[in-house]
């Protein structure tokens, strides 16, 4: 089984973009796993159905039980994040802000906190448009423990390959270099970089290579938007070759890109021009990873 996993430094490159591109040239022959937890969008291009969902809990939460409670304030004292301020006479947990601890529940002399495991989001398994199946979720707004979830969704992804005997399993990778990144890199054959010539995508790039170099994985580098600065192009272009980089694709500027998700499509399914590039792109891939075009 080869785990294909699309990554950029930065946000706004056009990775998910792509992403969902090659989801359709690949049709039904892969499964697909979109691991941007944080800011899942992939959905808006592919259709799934949201056929299974399972709520995902990970972390702990303070819960103080009020009919308990003396108000002695021992729990907000000790508190090192501020999580538990005095409304109306009461001490309450602030949700956002408890890192779940415990510390307060052990001194407490009445007993009246206690800990529960947190909903952080949801994570669901569905069948796509293309005919094969997507393994995606949603973080909640300010949860944490995203590299947890994400880690979920690649061993979901990666049991449903295994019963329908999928040989790829395409990734859509956060952007930046935390821990999403990481356990999205985690088990990878192949990291596909996606980056764009503008100062920040350079530097971003850099930043996320050095990681994926780090798990001494093999890659190659798309840099979309090309035609924005030939200058930063060029040091991009120096930059794959002195790391020995594969240089997958370089898409101009397209504002197809725009019309194409606003309808919700793929770039392959309504520009033909973009639709080749892409198309080349796709098959570069597969032979960096060693199957059939």
């Amino acid at each position: 089984m080869k785990e294909i996993v699309v990554i950029s430094g930065k946000g706004g490159t056009g990775k998910t973009s792509l992403t969902a591109a090659f989801a359709v040239l690949a049709g039904s022959d892969i499964v697909v796993a979109d691991c941007d937890v944080d800011a899942a969008d992939m959905h808006l291009l592919v259709e799934p159905d949201f056929a299974h969902q399972e709520a995902f809990f990970s972390g702990q939460l303070a819960v103080i039980d009020q009919s308990m409670c003396s108000a002695c304030g021992e729990c907000a004292a000790v508190c090192r994040f501020d999580a538990i301020p005095i409304i109306n006479g009461q001490y309450i947990v602030d949700e956002i802000s408890c890192e779940g601890c415990g510390y307060c529940a052990r001194v407490c002399p009445v007993e009246a906190i206690t800990n529960i495991e947190q909903n952080v989001g949801n994570w669901f398994r569905s069948e796509i448009r293309t005919g094969t199946t997507m393994v995606h979720a949603g973080l909640k707004i300010g949860a944490d423990n995203s590299g947890k979830l994400v880690a979920k969704v690649k061993n979901e992804a990666k049991a449903v390959a295994e019963k329908e005997g999928k040989e790829i399993i395409l990734v859509d990778g956060s952007p930046g270099v935390g821990c999403p990144v990481v356990s999205s890199l985690s088990g990878a054959s192949y990291t596909v970089l996606v980056t764009e010539p503008t100062v920040s995508g350079l530097h971003d790039l850099k930043r996320v290579h050095q990681l994926v170099k780090m798990f001494g994985i093999d890659c190659g580098c798309i840099i979309n938007k090309s035609d924005l600065n030939a200058d930063v192009l060029a040091e991009l272009r120096a930059f794959l070759a002195k790391e020995g980089i594969a240089h997958l694709a370089e898409i101009p500027y397209n504002e197809q890109f725009t019309a194409a998700v606003t309808n919700g499509k793929t770039i392959v399914e309504w520009d033909e021009e973009a639709a080749g590039l892409v198309r080349d792109c796709w098959r570069e891939i597969q032979t960096h990873v060693g199957l059939p075009t």
